[in-house]
């Protein structure tokens, strides 16, 4: 029986393993430094390394020169070092069945197989399993050439806002919300026939545009069962106010101020426990985390994506509330063998800026100096969490990519966390540096009229 867990873990809880393990991050990115911050704490951790990490993850893992797509190198490594548990943060080696290697070497790892991410890696996949087993999300059709998916859109049963999704991975930029059959139009030859997204536009989905209120939701699950971690919002648009393209997100803060403890228990009835358990039916058990990208309309909670990972900035406002042991959830659920626990998260907001280079998400510039990090992280209660960054002839701090950083910072109410979280962005600073103000905004009105939900 599928269904959320209600004991405590602790880094005192008995573990069925060695109780000093040596552990792996896959990853460089935002979402690895705050695994890397957060396991690196563990006093169950006896070694932690990160492939390839990032200068920021070096203060608290050694880094290991093997991209996250080097799935092979990958499980090499782990086995030659008798890795006990490797966490896999992005997509990507998930998709190319890191997991899936690891296993057959007789090696643990936290992450999804090949085919359960499937669920993330393919939009297309994704829909038609909503659509199998009666999970609640947007009516779509699915296109594989553009004269099909622009003859669709020439009728008279399109639908517009439109959402045009390109099928397979595109790193959080593979969806347009089109105002108008133009705009419609202009996405499905971007996405099939100029190319923008490569393979992952060869097929796209165009769905219904839902109104409501988006909200992200995070599971880890062995499974068979399951536990919800604390929820958080995330802003994905790249400008104040919910304007402009798609990211992979701007900001994020937690705990949300649109989901009760009502409203989650629903969401765990309605939504996770039928989405494990189709997987599990088709012959691909989910074990690791789950995010469920949500979208509470008048009709009721609908589903508008999975992933197959912690969030990135989630991760940035999750894992920093979380007054728990991470290495024994995360061995539990991927020895299959999850506990019934209920995990205690500090009771403070947390919220994250990211701080994006100049032009993203499009092309962006790279190579320049960053200046303020030390100076933001001695604030109380300030994490500067690394995501593009690299280092220059001189060994200092470069941007090279394009969401740079992620200035998370806690406090006692949302309102202080923001402010606290600005004023770690005031220290910082690179050529063209750019980000949205008003992270949080939002939900501080709602909590200030009284409207957070219930």
């Amino acid at each position: 029986m599928l269904g959320p867990s209600t004991r405590r873990f602790s880094a005192n809880s008995a573990p069925v393993y060695n109780p000093r393990v040596k552990v792996l991050i896959v990853g460089g990115g935002g979402r690895e430094h705050a695994l890397a911050w957060s396991l690196g704490r563990s006093p169950l951790v006896r070694r932690l390394y990160c492939a390839p990490g990032n200068p920021g993850i070096a203060r608290f893992a050694t880094r290991v020169p093997i991209e996250a797509d080097r799935v092979s190198a990958l499980a090499d490594f782990a086995q030659n070092e008798r890795i006990d548990l490797t966490v896999v943060g992005p997509e990507i080696p998930l998709s190319l069945g890191l997991t899936d290697l690891l296993s057959e070497r007789g090696l643990l790892a936290f992450g999804a197989s090949a085919q359960a991410a499937e669920i993330e890696s393919s939009k297309v996949f994704a829909k038609q399993f909503m659509r199998r087993h009666d999970i609640p999300t947007a009516s779509f059709e699915v296109f594989s050439t553009s004269a099909e998916a622009l003859r669709y859109l020439d009728r008279s049963e399109a639908r517009y806002p439109a959402v045009i999704k390109a099928d397979g991975l595109a790193a959080g930029k593979g969806v347009v919300i089109a105002a108008d059959r133009s705009a419609s139009r202009a996405a499905v030859i971007a996405m099939m026939d100029a190319g923008f997204h490569g393979a992952a536009g060869r097929r796209i989905v165009i769905e219904d545009c839902l109104q409501g209120r988006e909200v992200s939701f995070f599971v880890v699950t062995d499974g068979a069962r399951f536990a919800a971690l604390a929820t958080c919002q995330d802003y994905k648009r790249a400008l104040d106010g919910d304007e402009g393209p798609n990211t992979g997100g701007m900001g994020a803060y937690s705990p949300s101020a649109y989901v009760s403890p009502a409203i989650a228990r629903s969401l765990c009835e309605s939504i996770v426990a039928p989405t494990l358990a189709g997987l599990a039916a088709e012959g691909r058990p989910y074990r690791g985390v789950l995010y469920v990208g949500l979208m509470l309309t008048s009709d009721g909670p609908r589903v508008i994506e999975y992933n197959a990972r912690f969030g990135d900035p989630e991760a940035q406002v999750l894992l920093p509330r979380a007054d728990f042991d991470l290495v024994p959830l995360m061995v539990e659920a991927a020895s299959g063998a999850l506990g019934t626990q209920s995990l205690a998260w500090r009771a403070e907001y947390a919220v994250t800026v990211v701080l994006a280079s100049s032009g993203y998400p499009g092309a962006y510039r790279k190579g320049m100096p960053i200046t303020g990090i030390e100076q933001a992280e001695a604030l109380d209660d300030v994490l500067v969490f690394q995501a593009g960054t690299g280092l220059g002839e001189t060994g200092e701090t470069i941007v090279s990519g394009g969401r740079v950083l992620a200035v998370t910072a806690l406090a006692a109410d949302l309102a202080g966390a923001v402010s606290r979280a600005y004023e770690g962005v005031s220290r910082i600073a690179f050529d063209g540096m750019q980000r949205r103000t008003d992270i949080g905004r939002d939900a501080m009105q709602a909590l200030s009229c009284g409207k957070e939900a219930s």
